[in-house]
């Protein structure tokens, strides 16, 4: 195999290992300074009330993040980050009715 070859390899088999579970270093993670809270609601066709009950956030706290009086907190940036990727995936995960 040549070097290439054996480098795609080895990096595959370590993004398994890594979605797995089984390592964690070596992978960095990019949690945004800000998100535009707005935009991805919008995105979706949500009202403010509809974004908060679907996604878990509190209402006060999501009009305060849309109207600049505060900004979302690193774990909520990071869901706002996933939801704007790929809401459907948050559904499904907060709906499920029984806990992992």
């Amino acid at each position: 195999m040549t070097k290439a070859g054996e480098r795609l390899l080895r990096s595959a088999r370590n993004a398994r290992a890594w979605a797995r579970g089984e390592i964690s270093e070596g992978f960095v993670v990019h949690v945004p300074a800000r998100v535009n809270v707005k935009a991805v609601r919008r995105k979706l066709g949500l009202t403010q009330q509809e974004f908060a009950a679907r996604f878990g956030f509190g209402y006060d706290a999501l009009r305060d993040w849309e109207s600049g009086r505060r900004q979302p907190e690193r774990a909520a940036r990071v869901l706002l980050t996933v939801i704007a990727y790929d809401p459907d995936v948050v559904r499904k995960a907060l709906t499920r009715t029984k806990a992992a």
